[in-house]
C-alpha cells in the first residue's frame, strides 16, 4: 500500500437543494414515513470506506430536518449551479479529506455497497482523479431515452464518452461479433481533491452544454473518469409520480 493510499480520506457529501422545476421541496417530501434526503443518508452511512457523510445545503429548512434526524450539515451558497460546485465548496472547509464522493440528495435507493466499491476503488488506485459507475440495460427501450444516460469505455475502464443518444451505433446488426451492449450511466461520482477543485474553474463546455451532461466538461478538458461495473441500477425521485413509486418498492 502506497503512503498516498493508507492516508486516503474519503468524505461522503450529500448535496441538497430545495429548487427543482418539476418538484419543489422533493429532498424534503415524504417517502414511508421520512423525508426523501434521510433515506439517502441512512444508506450512505451504511457503506465502507467512508470518513464521514454530510449533507450540504443552503436551505434552512432541509438543514433543520437533517439535524433533527441526526446528520452532519454543512450550509453552502445559494449560487452553486451544480452538486459538484456545491462539494467543492464543502472541500474549502474540510482540509483533511483527500477525495469526495457525491451522491445526489433525490436517489433513495442508493446502494452502499457500489459506494463501497468506489472508495475502494479509490484508496486501491491513488491515481485515479474522477470515478463513477455504469451498469447494462435490461430494459431494450429504454436504450433510445434520451432520459437515460449511455456511456462508452475504453479497454482501461475510462470512459470515452457519455451522451442521451444510443451509443455505440451497431453499423451492422447482423454482425454478432462486433456487438456491444450499451451501458447504463449511473449518477454517482468520486473526485480525487485537487480534480474536484480543477473542475470547477473550468467554464461549461460545448459538449456538456449540448447534452446537458456536467461530466463531458471533465472529458472536453482531458480529465479521465474511471467506470465501474455495477447491478445497481439506481433510482432517482424526479417527479411526485416517482416518490410513490419509490414509497411502493420500499414497503414492498
Amino acid at each position: 500500500m502506497s503512503a498516498l493510499t493508507s492516508k486516503t480520506t474519503i468524505a461522503l457529501v450529500i448535496p441538497a437543494r430545495w429548487g427543482s422545476m418539476r418538484f419543489p421541496g422533493k429532498c424534503l417530501h415524504a417517502i414511508a414515513g421520512k423525508p426523501l434526503v434521510q433515506h439517502v443518508w441512512e444508506r450512505a452511512l451504511q457503506a465502507k470506506g467512508i470518513s464521514c457523510v454530510l449533507i450540504a445545503t443552503d436551505e434552512d429548512r432541509i438543514a433543520e430536518a437533517a439535524l433533527n434526524f441526526g446528520a452532519d450539515v454543512v450550509m453552502t451558497s445559494s449560487d452553486h449551479p451544480s452538486g459538484t460546485d456545491r462539494i467543492a465548496e464543502v472541500a474549502l472547509r474540510l482540509k483533511e479529506a483527500t477525495h469526495f464522493i457525491n451522491v445526489q440528495g433525490d436517489e433513495p435507493m442508493i446502494d452502499p455497497l457500489l459506494i463501497s466499491l468506489l472508495a475502494k476503488t479509490l484508496k486501491r488506485d491513488p491515481k485515479i482523479g474522477m470515478i463513477t459507475a455504469a451498469t447494462p440495460f435490461t430494459d431494450p427501450q429504454e436504450v433510445d431515452d434520451p432520459n437515460c444516460v449511455k456511456v462508452v469505455m475504453g479497454r482501461h475502464d475510462e470512459a470515452l464518452y457519455f451522451s442521451r443518444s444510443r451509443i455505440p451505433y451497431q453499423r451492422d446488426a447482423k454482425d454478432k461479433t462486433s456487438a456491444v451492449k450499451p451501458l447504463l450511466h449511473v449518477g454517482i461520482y468520486g473526485y480525487r481533491r485537487d480534480v474536484l477543485r480543477k473542475l470547477v474553474r473550468f467554464t461549461p463546455t460545448p459538449l456538456e452544454q449540448c447534452e446537458k451532461l456536467e461530466q463531458l466538461r471533465a472529458l472536453e478538458n482531458g480529465i479521465p473518469i474511471r467506470v465501474v461495473m455495477t447491478s445497481h441500477r439506481g433510482f432517482g425521485v424526479d417527479t411526485p409520480a416517482d416518490a410513490a413509486r419509490v414509497e411502493k418498492m420500499l414497503r414492498s
